[in-house]
């Protein structure tokens, strides 16, 4: 009887500690989960910006870029004395001076074709620049975009361009750009093309496990802005945009004031819809901008 206890004992005692070496692998797990997470999300948040911004480093001039030969360089310096350059042709027939802020991965010299169109119509075009890109001094962040586009703005209009003969022109990133500077200038028009609800419900798609409205430093919130602009606004999706989901362009729509108007463009992607929509944005100018 006391050799079957004995056994009976062990028989426990080897149970017991099975379990408890269970218990600690899975504690051991665990904090080495949580270990992996939180630096996961320490180079999430240190990282962001790269993750966000594209800029090209290096610069070239108009003519050496093959761009529209009505473009000339500018410069201008913001408010918080970076100086940037930008390409610019003044309208010719035409009252409207389209400001074009482009996307997080281009520059001058990739998105000068865009101009070609609007150029050739008669309007004006300025092709703006960030901080950053192209070579130009400075780190993009939010804030200092939203200062490019402020400088930008304020050298038109010391040209003697009224605010309102402004048509601000935003693709992707620079959507938020372009909404920033509608919610501040009485301008024309409003052109967003493949445009986002914010950047942490952007992020959220990518990084799903990530609290991105709590770690995002660059958040270009237009779901919160376009509510605050009263100026005539026309939208644009790629319906088969894989970047930016066209919910976002749809719910912008539904929440923004009018005159505005929605367009789905079939069998267009993020980056492939500029040649469709440079005469629908121009007849939507002549219709919705051009006071009666």
């Amino acid at each position: 009887m006391l050799i079957f206890g004995a056994l009976r004992k062990n028989h426990a005692d080897s149970h017991i500690d099975c379990y408890g070496g269970i218990v600690r692998v899975l504690r051991i797990f665990i904090l080495f989960a949580i270990v992996l997470y939180v630096a996961a999300l320490v180079i999430f948040f240190v990282t962001q910006r790269s993750l966000l911004y594209f800029p090209s480093h290096s610069y070239t001039a108009p003519a050496d870029a093959h761009a529209n030969d009505a473009f000339k360089e500018i410069s201008v310096r913001t408010q918080d004395g970076i100086d940037l350059k930008a390409w610019y042709a003044p309208a010719t027939s035409k009252p409207f001076t389209i400001v074009f802020f482009h996307g997080n991965a281009d520059g001058l010299r990739t998105a000068a074709p865009i101009a070609d169109p609007y150029i050739d119509a008669g309007y004006g075009f300025l092709l703006t620049e960030y901080r950053g890109y192209s070579g130009l001094p400075g780190k993009p962040t939010e804030t200092g975009l939203y200062n490019d586009g402020r400088a930008y703005l304020q050298n038109l209009m010391a040209r003697g361009i009224e605010s309102r003969n402004l048509i601000l022109y935003g693709h992707s990133l620079g959507t938020g750009v372009a909404v920033q500077m509608a919610s501040e200038f009485h301008v024309g028009g409003l052109m967003l093309l493949a445009p986002y609800l914010s950047i942490p419900k952007l992020a959220q798609i990518d990084f799903p496990f990530f609290p991105s409205s709590l770690l995002a430093l660059d958040r270009f919130d237009s779901e919160k802005k376009i509510r605050q602009i009263h100026t005539p606004l026309l939208i644009v999706n790629g319906f088969a945009d894989q970047v930016v989901p066209p919910s976002h362009g749809r719910r912008l729509y539904s929440l923004a004031n009018e005159p505005k108007e929605f367009h789905s463009l079939s069998g267009r992607g993020h980056n492939d819809a500029f040649d469709e929509f440079a005469p629908l944005s121009m007849n939507w100018i002549e219709r919705a901008c051009t006071e009666k």
